[in-house]
């Protein structure tokens, strides 16, 4: 209603202006009755493109041209020329300014329709047209020739509308354009191609090159169920009708609708970084694989050497062969470029920067479970001793752990709430015998922790569980905490097995299923249903930007048979299989912080803001993620406030109802007769499902994603697999064990080559690139409201509050988690809106609005 009275006063005013004083221009009509509207459209050019001429614009007025036609008066078409270019971050832009003709009663703009007889795509930055008030049109899109998209492009202007509010003259616009986007789930999908549609995730195998790479469907069943993909329409492969074919060599122009599509700049980014990473790490480890000594690290001295070579890497030989067959021969050429330059050296990871040691202490690694890049994983244990999910208890006994309980009784320390744990049992414990046939050494882990006065947390005991002959059977090992001797060398092995846990959960679950994979059907229902001038579409945009595109590039070279994932995890070729199994229990109403928080124990209900109480202080992850949720929450049912009056006005949202049934019916179909969905008929499960699915694509993302290279980048401190057991007494090994404990070691984490790839991998997905937007930044005229302007801003200002209060923490001697024994501030929920400037690289902290890389 308000943005209905506002439109309504604007275009009286409008009108009562103009007739009141006409300052247009004449061409053949007299000046009672035509006035002119300027404008500027911004694009930036790609190639040889040369919109001169050849791109066209009309103006779409909100005034329908016949009463109860639902079209909107018509300008007449003006052609783009006379543009003047400019730097704009970086890259070449080019302003034209444009005038058209129209009536005096055309009424307010509201949409501008623009077709492209060029034969380049080029693209469309922003326009803004001038009434009496500026009227902006926030692009950000590709723009294709007409003769392959058959269609016009539509913009509509940045004001927003409910259904039962859009103004008569751009309702039939907003139906044709949401019809358009969807598609009849036919054919190949196009570069140039709007269409927006779901699929099941049959495209990470490729049967076509070998049984070895036959890989489940995954979605669609009750075996394998899955949140749905985008669709590309590629054809079946020849050797198994239900697999999606997959290009022969790496691509990364897998299809996403344009408006997906990285920006330009951020393209060039990201194969930038992409092929440098290849360069410096990838290619001389590859020449180490024609030779015989390419296996594993034997030295703690050794591993540096990933950071201090600064020799050029000249692709040559075998390698260069390989090469040329894995990648097109533009990016082939890009790499063999870049091999030719100087490359820089790899920055120091955070985690040996102050002490090459730390991360080894005991405290440490209990710190990461908190502080780390998988902080949503560790829960407090509730019964001793810990159970599976069929009922079988641990083989953790009292007397394990009683005498490391700081003086405190085993029944004391669990009243009390002291005792946690990160359990990795139930997840890998199904999949083990199937693993330990490819060469790795696996074990489904259990870890006790303690937490002791001052917050710091204690491992007291480690479980290495492996399936028995029998069924349901399991063969245990407990491990125990050492300072000194064979002991404490045995210790620091069971550490590396469930770290190695840990990277697959962190990599499949909590970084891969839990964000990337479970978003993208909301941003395909979203581009379906509801249309862009509807205000949740405006509120959830730039947290939707890239996540399509990087989840294509992700299908093509880091989970599909044979990615990266395969190579680096211990869940090897069984890795999307096994989170397809974890997803069986992925519940969207747990997502939101405080629900997570109490389901694993880690808070209790409380009355204040964020209607929960922590169970310790020192809990970083936890701590400011609540703040980061709060401000996310207050902000949206401001926004939502603006719009929605009533529960009534929600339920009659008819855009926002087929929006919601479509992501619970298809996009999450798998489980759409699950109970727990939100009815979404209350204002208050409107606000709720918005602000998890914000939290997921902002906060939770960045806290997972952006500090790999500082704990992963080295190594050693976060091992993706294990190639050695725990040597057993008397056997063989143990006596290798004991002969050189640490050759031992190093013999039993991943080899050369796979430490490499997954140091190369961090690098890349741990950098921001350089038009990367902030949570609490937008565009300064993403919105013509000025009520939602000024929320905004206060949003902004609670952000900028809560960075200071992260920094006062992180200086706070007695919070000794935020800090640790390696020297790391925790800032990985730092929003960093205060600062404007460009921030690429990797900084370690930061909230990206959407799931960007």
């Amino acid at each position: 209603m308000v943005s209905k009275c506002l439109l309504c006063s604007c275009l009286q005013d409008y009108v009562s202006a103009i007739r009141g004083k006409v300052t247009s221009e004449s061409s053949g009509k007299t000046k009672s009755s035509t006035t002119i509207i300027k404008g500027e459209v911004v694009i930036i050019r790609h190639g040889e493109s040369d919109p001169e001429k050849s791109v066209f614009v009309q103006i779409c007025s909100c005034t329908e041209d016949k009463p109860g036609s639902g079209k909107g008066k018509m300008s007449e078409q003006r052609s783009l020329k006379g543009g003047k270019s400019y730097d704009f971050n970086g890259m070449k832009a080019t302003k034209y300014r444009i005038k058209f003709r129209v009536e005096l009663d055309f009424g307010i703009p509201g949409a501008l329709v623009i077709k492209s007889q060029n034969k380049q795509k080029f693209f469309l930055l922003s326009a803004t047209l001038q009434t009496l008030h500026q009227i902006h049109f926030h692009c950000n899109s590709w723009i294709y020739p007409f003769q392959l998209t058959k269609a016009d492009r539509v913009f509509f202007s940045n004001t927003s509308h409910l259904p039962n509010q859009t103004p008569g003259g751009l309702r039939h616009l907003r139906q044709e354009e949401l019809k358009s986007l969807r598609g009849n789930k036919t054919g190949e999908r196009k570069e140039w191609d709007r269409i927006y549609d779901y699929d099941i995730y049959n495209d990470l195998g490729n049967p076509d090159k070998g049984r070895e790479h036959v890989r489940p469907v995954l979605g669609g069943s009750r075996s394998h169920p899955y949140p749905r993909r985008g669709r590309t329409g590629r054809p079946p492969c020849k050797a198994d009708p239900l697999t999606e074919s997959r290009p022969e060599k790496i691509n990364l122009d897998i299809y996403v609708p344009p408006d997906e599509r990285f920006s330009p700049k951020k393209l060039s980014e990201f194969i930038s970084n992409s092929i440098q990473a290849t360069v410096h790490l990838l290619i001389p480890e590859a020449k180490l694989l024609f030779r015989k000594d390419s296996g594993s690290f034997r030295s703690f001295e050794e591993t540096s050497s990933f950071f201090s070579g600064n020799k050029n890497q000249v692709v040559e030989g075998q390698v260069k062969e390989v090469l040329k067959s894995m990648v097109p021969e533009k990016l082939f050429n890009e790499v063999i470029h870049a091999s030719n330059q100087n490359p820089v050296k790899f920055p120091l990871p955070q985690i040996i920067a102050e002490n090459e040691l730390a991360w080894l202490d005991d405290e440490e690694f209990g710190r990461q479970m908190i502080a780390g890049i998988n902080p949503a994983k560790i829960q407090c244990l509730e019964v001793f001793p810990p159970k599976c999910k069929n009922g079988v208890s641990s083989s953790i006994k009292e007397s394990d752990i009683e005498n490391n309980l700081d003086g405190l009784s085993l029944t004391e320390a669990m009243n009390g709430w002291k005792i946690l744990i990160l359990d990795h049992h139930d997840d890998l414990m199904p999949f083990l015998n199937r693993i330990n046939t490819k060469g790795v050494c696996a074990y489904a882990s259990r870890t006790l922790l303690f937490r002791r006065s001052d917050d710091t947390l204690k491992p007291i005991a480690i479980e290495l569980s492996m399936p028995g002959s029998s069924y349901a059977s399991e063969i245990n090992m407990v491990l125990l905490p050492a300072s000194h001797g064979n002991e404490a060398a045995l210790w620091q092995l069971a550490k590396a097995h469930v770290v190695a846990n840990d990277s697959v959960h962190h990599q499949l679950i909590s970084h891969w299923l839990q964000t990337h994979a479970v978003v993208e059907p909301f941003i395909i229902a979203t581009r379906r249903q509801l249309s862009v001038m509807h205000p949740i579409h405006r509120l959830l945009d730039p947290h939707f930007k890239d996540t399509m595109h990087i989840n294509a590039l992700a299908r093509s070279i880091l989970i599909n048979s044979g990615g990266i994932l395969e190579k680096i995890l211990l869940s090897g070729d069984i890795s999307m299989e096994l989170s397809s199994e974890v997803y069986k229990e992925w519940r969207f109403d747990q997502q939101g912080l405080p629900e997570d928080l109490i389901k694993r124990g880690m808070a209790i209900k409380d009355s204040n803001p964020t209607g929960v109480r922590l169970l310790f202080e020192d809990y970083p992850y936890g701590a400011d993620g609540l703040e980061i949720w709060t401000a996310i929450k207050t902000w949206v049912t401001d926004f939502c406030s603006i719009f929605y009056k009533d529960d009534n006005s929600v339920k009659s949202d008819i855009e926002l109802q087929a929006w919601w049934s479509e992501i619970k019916n298809t996009g999450h179909g798998d489980k759409r007769n699950e109970t727990w969905w939100y009815k979404m008929k209350e204002f208050s499960e409107l606000t709720e499902a918005l602000t998890t699915l914000i939290w997921i694509a902002s906060a939770l993302h960045a806290s997972v994603n952006f500090g790999q290279y500082a704990y992963a980048g080295y190594p050693l401190n976060r091992p993706t697999l294990c190639r050695k057991f725990i040597p057993k007494e008397g056997t063989i090994e143990y006596a290798e064990f004991l002969e050189d404990p640490d050759k031992y070691y190093f013999k039993m984490l991943p080899e050369r080559f796979e430490m490499s790839l997954t140091v190369a991998l961090v690098e890349v997905l741990s950098q921001h690139t350089s038009d990367e937007v902030y949570l609490g930044q937008r565009p300064s005229e993403w919105t013509d409201n000025e009520e939602v302007k000024h929320k905004f801003d206060k949003f902004n200002a609670e952000l900028q509050k809560i960075e200071r209060k992260i920094m006062e923490r992180n200086k706070d001697p007695r919070l000794k988690n935020r800090y640790g024994p390696v020297k790391i501030p925790y800032q990985l929920l730092y929003p960093d809106t205060s600062s404007n400037g460009p921030k690429e690289g990797i900084t370690g902290k930061g909230i990206p609005n959407s799931i960007s890389i």
